[in-house]
């Protein structure tokens, strides 16, 4: 006999169906700085990066972004059970219902689709590292920015903690960057793609 229990990574339990919440929050789904793009951006970075300690923070932390997807996913679909298409009409939220009843699509607060191309991976290091900062930082800020407009305390729980963790990521990002460059001419390591030029990494 399976006893199979899924839990998140944080709990979420949310009792009030609210379709334009679940239309903004949706942004950390499929948004240019959502779990979506960085949980790919680290995990298809990993495999460039020449220090391995880097590379394994990549794999934890994009496998932890995984993690928040299923967060959020988990609150998009708490906010939008039991929706009528009346209250879909009514919070604005009827143009991602015909589309996709309440399935979970990736998509923008402003209703644009996912596109790998909101991130990106180099192959150099730092130009990657610089990206993952800059990832974290956007991320927190839309996080806070969620936290403003919304006042439900089931929602605004876990987008505290998911707000927390890209703190934690940032600081890891830090940390990450010193110990490249700790592998790299520290005079140079701007100018050279380090990864592809491996030569120079012995002159």
């Amino acid at each position: 006999m399976w006893n199979y229990e899924k839990r998140l990574q944080y709990p979420v339990n949310i009792k009030n169906t609210c379709p334009r919440t679940a239309s903004l929050i949706l942004s950390q789904f499929g948004g240019p700085d959502g779990e979506l793009s960085a949980s790919m951006r680290y995990l298809a970075q990993r495999y460039s990066m020449p220090c391995k300690e880097v590379g394994g923070l990549l794999t934890d932390i994009g496998t932890e972004e995984l993690g928040h997807l299923e967060i959020i996913c988990a609150m998009v679909y708490q906010l939008t059970r039991n929706l009528t298409p009346e209250q879909a009409k009514t919070a604005g939220f009827d143009a991602y219902y015909i589309d996709h009843t309440t399935g979970l699509w990736p998509a923008a607060a402003a209703g644009i689709p996912f596109n790998a191309c909101e991130f990106q991976s180099k192959g150099d290091a730092v130009t990657d590292i610089f990206e993952d900062l800059a990832a974290e930082q956007k991320a927190r800020v839309v996080y806070e920015n969620l936290i403003r407009v919304i006042d439900d305390p089931d929602v605004l729980a876990p987008l505290k903690f998911l707000r927390a963790r890209e703190i934690v990521h940032f600081q890891r990002f830090g940390e990450a960057l010193e110990k490249v460059k700790e592998k790299l001419d520290p005079s140079n390591y701007y100018y050279f793609n380090p990864e592809f030029d491996k030569k120079l990494l012995k002159s």
